[in-house]
């Protein structure tokens, strides 16, 4: 399939607050001068927060990382997770078409998908709301025909049960993910012979299922549960068009399940300005990258926040580590490959 950038784009694209404090996070996770290495955590970001990879993400990412424009796009249009066009505002979805789901019945999946969405594949239906398309397999061949929805698995569909599933999509509802035929997970068909669990424990031991229908969100739900920018349901309608029903409010057991953290939570240490000059002593600066860690733009970054010598840096403490941290972008890395008691060794001669 030919993969190449939409004819129309948007002016600009822009991370929310949330995700560019993401964004830089998986950054810092890599030397300096490897920071390409972060292309697809930044693009699949990116399309959860705005639905698509659109022109401006890939100029805000390759800068971001910087990267030639030309090589984002490159990742981008060779891996099919990354959208090329817009998608549904509500939902897109993924119907598996491989062997396992095209013997239980995919093409009634897809015929109901070409009759309530979109006659094509990548096309939005009239009212923008969804869109779909027939992927490879997805892994699921036990509980086939199945469908992929934003983050979650519809398993065991039907023709009749995913037409439902479009219907309490438009209604601003949260079609229940999983098997669509009382099945637990991909245990026989004629129900469990062994292991026998009562309904209601099955049903709290499944924590996506769970936290989906707690939080009143299956489709743009971040892992740890905390949300992005990108709505759920569909916009507030334009004039003239009849507002959609809200999402149902969350309940308060969603603040009792129990949510797995994507970052762990760092104590907020007290910054303080270390001592700094502007120019080094006697016109000779050290040479910074005899530090492990330091390379051609850190030493230049440090050079211009005031630090010219191996001493400067060894008289930094907690306080004077978090303030270099917070202002060079690459937070942990001065205690990951202890600069400072590198920079001991070396002012000591």
């Amino acid at each position: 399939m030919l993969r190449r950038l939409h004819h129309e784009q948007p002016a600009s694209f822009a991370f929310t607050p949330e995700n560019l404090r993401w964004a830089e996070a998986q950054i810092a996770k890599y030397p300096e001068g490897r920071q390409a290495s972060a292309v697809i955590p930044l693009l699949w970001r990116a399309q959860e927060q705005e639905g698509w990879v659109s022109r401006p993400i890939i100029e805000t990412v390759a800068k971001m990382l910087g990267m030639a424009e030309i090589r984002v796009l490159e990742v981008a249009t060779f891996y099919f997770m990354f959208q090329m066009k817009p998608v549904g505002s509500v939902a897109h979805f993924q119907i598996c078409g491989t062997l396992s789901c095209m013997i239980c019945g995919a093409e009634d999946l897809v015929a109901v998908a070409k009759d309530r969405i979109a006659p094509e594949p990548h096309t939005l239906s009239p009212d923008g709301k969804f869109s779909w398309e027939e992927v490879e397999c997805l892994g699921a061949c036990a509980n086939a025909p199945m469908a992929q929805i934003g983050k979650d698995y519809y398993e065991d569909l039907t023709a009749e049960g995913f037409a439902r599933i479009i219907d309490e999509f438009a209604a601003g509802k949260t079609p229940k993910p999983g098997p669509q035929n009382g099945r637990f997970a991909s245990e026989p068909l004629g129900g469990e012979t062994s292991l026998k669990v009562p309904a209601k424990e099955r049903e709290a031991a499944n924590g996506s299922v769970a936290l989906a229908l707690a939080l009143g969100d299956t489709v743009s739900r971040i892992t740890d549960g905390r949300g992005i920018s990108r709505p759920s349901v569909a916009p507030a309608a334009p004039k003239g068009e009849a507002p959609q029903p809200k999402a149902e409010p969350r309940p308060a057991e969603a603040e009792k399940i129990a949510r797995p953290a994507v970052e762990p939570a760092v104590p907020t240490v007290e910054e303080m300005e270390p001592e700094t000059l502007s120019a080094p002593r006697g016109g000779a600066a050290d040479d910074l990258q005899k530090i492990d860690g330091v390379g051609p733009k850190l030493e230049a970054l440090l050079n211009e926040m005031g630090f010219w010598h191996f001493d400067q840096i060894a008289a930094w403490g907690p306080k004077e580590i978090a303030w270099v941290d917070a202002r060079l972008k690459f937070k942990g890395r001065i205690e990951r490959d202890g600069w400072v008691e590198q920079a001991r060794k070396l002012s000591a001669g």
